[in-house]
Formats: structure tokens, sequence, C-alpha cells
């Protein structure tokens, strides 16, 4: 049947662009290099806290300054929590349907599984599972205080990190969280520079190094808050 005069029926670049693998790696590099930027910042603020309640406490309160008097109070830190919510949806929804149509393209399981590519798809889909229910753990326990044990004081994030952090299942969610975090950047920050070109026979030794220090820094720099509370560094 003939199209009617002005009628085009054929897709839009950017959904055949979204409809290919190439496509969807393209996304889940793109937005899984914007959450790491995050995670760096995120951590050197966390960090803060070593400094004490008053410093830890302004950092928080500045966060939600930023841009002021151009930009109203919060304003800016909603605007990074909208990027980054886009950013994890595009980045889950991608994974997941890369995941179906690599199923779908081979139905039935192969006799001997390649050990290493195996491991490194199942430690990036289940810890993407792990890292999904803690973003919505953390949001309930240090952001609403839905979760919070103890009480919840809005205003000083310093109290509410070492009430969370006194508690052994908050250690045992965070750090079990910050361990997968390591192994998804380790994963993730090399097969990313792959997807986006970057990654050449010569480069590789270089980039496999980055990632395993990006994912040992960023663990460890997370992991040092709790324990700093355990240990009383943080009090």
């Amino acid at each position: 049947m003939a199209l009617a005069p002005g009628t085009d029926r054929r897709p839009s670049m950017t959904r055949t662009i979204w409809d290919s693998s190439v496509g969807k790696k393209t996304v889940m590099a793109v937005s899984g290099i914007i959450m790491l930027l995050y995670l760096v910042v995120h951590m050197f603020g966390n960090l803060k806290i070593f400094f004490g309640p008053g410093t830890f406490d302004d950092y928080a309160h500045w966060l939600r300054t930023i841009g002021e008097p151009f930009m109203h109070y919060e304003w800016t830190l909603w605007v990074i929590r909208v990027v980054l919510v886009v950013a994890v949806v595009a980045h889950a929804v991608s994974a997941y349907q890369l995941s179906r149509r690599d199923q779908r393209a081979r139905p039935t399981k192969y006799v001997h599984k390649r050990g290493r590519a195996s491991y490194a798809t199942h430690t990036m889909r289940y810890g993407g599972i792990v890292l999904a229910l803690f973003i919505v753990w953390h949001i309930l326990d240090l952001t609403t205080g839905t979760v919070h044990s103890g009480g919840f004081q809005e205003g000083h994030p310093y109290a509410n990190v070492v009430d969370t952090f006194s508690t052994w299942y908050g250690n045992l969610i965070y750090i079990v969280a910050m361990l997968a975090v390591g192994l998804h950047v380790q994963h993730g920050f090399w097969s990313a520079a792959q997807t986006l070109g970057v990654g050449s026979r010569r480069r590789d030794l270089t980039l496999k190094t980055v990632a395993n220090v990006l994912a040992v820094v960023i663990t460890l720099g997370f992991i040092a808050v709790p324990v700093g509370v355990m240990t009383g560094l943080v009090d």
C-alpha cells in the first residue's frame, strides 16, 4: 500500500540508534561514565566526615546552595539528581535489553562456557541488581530517614551517618554494596572504553590498570566511612 503524500513512516535516527546493539552499548557507556564521575565526587565528599561534624554538615549544606543566588536553594542538587536518575534508568534498561537480545540470539547454552566472559557477565548483572536495591535503601536511610535506625535528624547528616554505621546491618549492607560497586567499575570502565572506541591492543594494559586502580580507590574510599565509625575515628 502506498503511503499518503507527506507521510513518512521511517523510524527517526534516534530510534534507529537506540534499537541497535551498538546504540544501546553506547548509552550504557555514556551513562556509566556519568555515574562514575558522580561516584568519585561523592566519595571525596564523604571523606570530609573525618574532619568532624562541622565540616561535614557544612559540606552537606553547601551542596544545597550551589549556584545561588542564580539557582534557588536545592535547584542545582535536584538537577544533579535528575541527571543521575536518567543515567541509572538508561543504564539499567540498556543492560536488560542487551541481555535479552543476547539470550534470544543464543537460545541454547554452550556446552563449554567461556569462564572469564561468563564471570564478568554474571558479576555485572547481579552486581547491578545489588546496587539498585542499595540505592533505594540508601535514599530511604540517609535522605528521607524512612528506614533510618535511631532518630533521624533533618539537617544533621554527620549524626545520621554515625547512627547508620553504628549498627551491624548498616555496615554489612553498605560494605557489600561498595564491593559490588568496585567490581562494577572494574569491568564497566574497560568495557565503556571499548564501546567508545578508546580501547586498542596498545592501550588495553593501561585501561585495565586504570580500571583496577579506580575500582580499588572508590571501594576503599567509600568503605573508609563505616570503618571509621566502627573503629571510633568518627563518632
